[in-house]
């Protein structure tokens, strides 16, 4: 046994001396080659880095995988995930195609609701107007102008009723991206599930619900940020229990991104706000695994197609390594990051929009490549206005022409082995890491927010990205390259006019005319006792939306207690 063993040990040196030296040879080839490269021409109007202004080799070989960080996991389904969260990946079960969608009164976007499932939309996303995304009534004066303009108008669970009206909650999954007042219209939603008669266990869905980005990119909030999280952590523990299905949180990368940040740092500061949420939780006394398996991410799929392929390689595998081995989780679904993904809407351009039909397949086809669970494709005009019916029709036949005819479908991470792909995301996990260690340098999360750090990371990016675009260092079509000099055809437009506001306002005075009044101010004071005595608001929450008492209404009974957040002068 003893020489049997000494044999195989001596045989496996043999096997390392050679791989060494073939990997040595193959060195100096790729010196070689290179320094015989740099000697030819390139084309004048190149521009070799990525989006995120990294240098990009003009080739890849095993020698760039030498130090590989993820030489584990070589199966999809396999910890930690790179290549997949599911054996099957698309085999199994085809990514949700999922629109984003919403505009004027509750009634007018059910009908847009409808028109999409007719047209094979598996999942619903709904999008609020700007007064409910933070948190006021359609008749507050600070609506006056933007009901029903960006989104739907949601004051109340009448509006949530009437906006799934016909649509049994029981059997599709809904997103909501919603943030500030997260935990009230999911109460809204809830209660509407309750109406309809469905059994609120069985729900599946998510709501964004993610305040750290917030207050560093989008700037939808209310509360000041601890309570923020509280109230997040809130809806993990009552969530857990009664709504096992349910996504408590989307923790989002693409607002980042949106707002300017490059595909490392939308990785890095995305991540690392899902820690904050993991130990946020922890620090409830709430296990690990009983609610990390309910957090879901969301990624912007940019215009750099290997980049944004590689960082959705990366997070899965950066995401099951700490979760296992920082956090302690033991479940596996603890460890596997789901995520819904979207193009890019900071990519669309005003000039010569049909060429967004492109950019947004391209951008497709890197986030099927990447592994998503979920995705939106944007309209083409959705740079200009709210998408018509013809346009969203358009960007859903996208996704179904890349399920059914390209074939991409058919293979897991069908990329994974590329020597490119692989080192970029080797790359992408070593530049999130070391953002990490920054982040942790400032004091964490929650104080590299409060001191202006992430925003002026942000801002930094983006400057360095349009400085490349205004001096035509980075081509753009149709807006610094390519120009046409005769006017864009004008493409026929969803305008949103004044009667969304008007409906809105009788339907409000109706609402509070046939309300119990005095069942909506009991439950708005017991809402308001269970902050001042830091219990799970949730109950109270639910309470108020069966109540019939509107969005604004349940906003300030907490906010009497949490105060409002006002973001400090940072540059």
């Amino acid at each position: 046994m003893t020489q049997a063993r000494n044999g195989s040990a001596a045989d496996l040196a043999v096997q390392l001396a050679a791989r060494e030296q073939e990997l040595a040879a193959l060195k100096r080839e790729v010196e070689q080659w290179r320094a015989e490269f740099v000697r030819l021409p390139l084309r004048p109007d190149g521009n070799f880095t990525s989006i995120s202004g990294r240098s990009v080799e003009p080739v890849y070989t095993p020698v760039d995988l030498l130090d590989t960080l993820g030489s584990d996991g070589l199966l999809p389904g396999e910890f930690p995930y790179t290549r997949g969260i599911h054996p099957s990946m698309y085999r199994g079960r085809l990514w949700t195609m999922r629109q984003f969608a919403g505009f004027g009164t509750a009634l007018d976007t059910n009908r847009r609701y409808k028109f999409l499932l007719e047209r094979g939309q598996t999942g619903l996303s709904v999008a609020f107007d700007f007064p409910t995304l933070m948190g006021y009534d359609s008749d507050h004066p600070r609506s006056e102008g933007e009901v029903g303009k960006c989104g739907v108008a949601i004051s109340s669970l009448a509006d949530m009723e009437t906006l799934f009206d016909g649509i049994p909650l029981d059997q599709v999954s809904t997103s909501m991206t919603i943030n500030g007042p997260a935990a009230l219209l999911w109460c809204f939603y809830i209660a509407a599930a309750e109406r309809q008669g469905v059994d609120i266990a069985k729900l599946q869905g998510t709501v964004q619900n993610d305040m750290l980005k917030e207050y560093q990119a989008q700037h939808a909030w209310i509360y000041p940020v601890e309570r923020a999280m509280k109230i997040i952590v809130d809806m993990f523990e009552w969530g857990s229990v009664h709504t096992p299905k349910w996504n408590t949180i989307s923790i989002s990368g693409y607002h980042i991104r949106e707002a300017g940040a490059t595909a490392a740092q939308e990785l890095a500061f995305t991540l690392a706000n899902g820690f904050s949420y993991i130990e946020h939780g922890i620090a409830r006394g709430l296990p690990v695994d009983s609610f990390a398996p309910r957090l879901s991410f969301f990624w912007d799929v940019h215009n750099d197609f290997f980049e944004e392929i590689a960082k959705l390689r990366a997070a899965r595998r950066i995401w099951a390594r700490h979760l296992r081995n920082k956090y302690g989780a033991r479940d596996d679904r603890s460890w596997k990051m789901r995520f819904h993904s979207q193009t890019a809407g900071v990519s669309l351009t005003a000039q010569q929009p049909l060429n967004n039909v492109a950019r947004v397949a391209y951008q497709a086809l890197a986030a099927v490549l990447g592994g998503t669970q979920s995705l939106h494709t944007n309209a083409l005009d959705e740079t200009l206005a709210l998408p018509t019916e013809e346009s969203v029709r358009v960007a859903l036949r996208t996704q179904q022409i890349l399920a059914y005819e390209t074939g991409v479908a058919n293979v897991a991470d069908p990329l994974g082995g590329s020597y490119y792909v692989e080192a970029l995301t080797d790359q992408m996990e070593r530049e999130a890491e070391g953002l990490f260690a920054e982040i942790d340098a400032q004091g964490g999360v929650v104080k590299a927010i409060e001191k202006g750090w992430f925003q002026r990371q942000i801002a930094a990016s983006a400057s360095r990205f349009q400085d490349e675009v205004d001096s035509s260092r980075r081509s753009v079509v149709g807006v610094n390259a390519f120009v046409e000099e005769e006017p864009d055809r004008p493409l026929e437009i969803l305008k949103i006019g004044a009667e969304a506001d008007r409906t809105q306002r009788e339907r409000l005075a109706a609402l509070r005319g046939r309300r119990d009044n005095g069942l909506v101010e009991r439950s708005l004071a017991e809402l308001t006792r269970a902050a001042e005595e830091d219990r799970n608001v949730i109950p109270a929450l639910l309470d108020c939306a069966r109540a019939y008492a509107t969005l604004y209404e349940i906003r300030y009974a907490m906010e009497k207690v949490y105060g409002a957040y006002r973001e400090p002068v940072f540059f």
